[in-house]
């Protein structure tokens, strides 16, 4: 069995995903994980499906065609096999403060610097409840080296946190269960 990472993008209108789980499923291929959402009138998505070796090339065919008619852009990367590697420790991060430009890239840089890496970025932008000044809000999921040293991660967060005047939450998490989700 193959792994595909599809990546999708177009004109945001009704019947899209059923557009994209209809070739999905006339190859027998599994919808295993996806995250979409609606993105300045944009519909953009990411797919995780497996499907049979032998029906990658004609399903990669049939999705061109989504694209050929105006539908959706889809590009389709085959992912490699995960290394049976030791799990790597995971941390949780929740970021809020008054927007501003460079947020995102001080944080990434933050991490980048110690070769962690960010498993799940979900930020979004809203109105402050009594000011009405724009707030950006940030929940990621991180994947931490074992060579990480935490408390010098975290010193180094809040340093950029305190900088840029934003509350910062940092946490130990699982891929599975995540402290920030409204659902837990």
């Amino acid at each position: 069995m193959a792994t595909l990472v599809l990546t999708v993008i177009g004109d945001d209108r009704s019947g899209l995903v059923d557009a994209l789980a209809g070739p999905i499923a006339e190859h027998d291929g599994n919808w295993d994980r996806s995250h979409m959402a609606r993105l300045a009138g944009k519909f953009a998505g990411i797919v995780v499906i497996t499907v049979a070796d032998e029906r990658v090339d004609a399903l990669t065919s049939r999705l061109e065609t989504l694209r050929t008619s105006g539908l959706l852009d889809v590009s389709v990367a085959i992912a490699a096999p995960d290394a049976a590697a030791a799990p790597d420790a995971m941390m949780t991060l929740h970021l809020i403060g008054q927007d501003r430009p460079g947020i995102v890239s001080e944080i990434a840089g933050a991490l980048a610097r110690r070769n962690v890496s960010i498993e799940e970025l979900e930020t979004s932008t809203s109105s402050a409840p009594m000011s009405a000044e724009p707030l950006f809000v940030a929940t990621a999921l991180l994947r931490l080296p074992h060579s990480t040293d935490v408390t010098a991660l975290r010193a180094s967060l809040e340093d950029i946190a305190n900088e840029l005047m934003v509350d910062l939450e940092v946490g130990s998490g699982t891929p599975d269960a995540h402290p920030y989700d409204e659902r837990g």
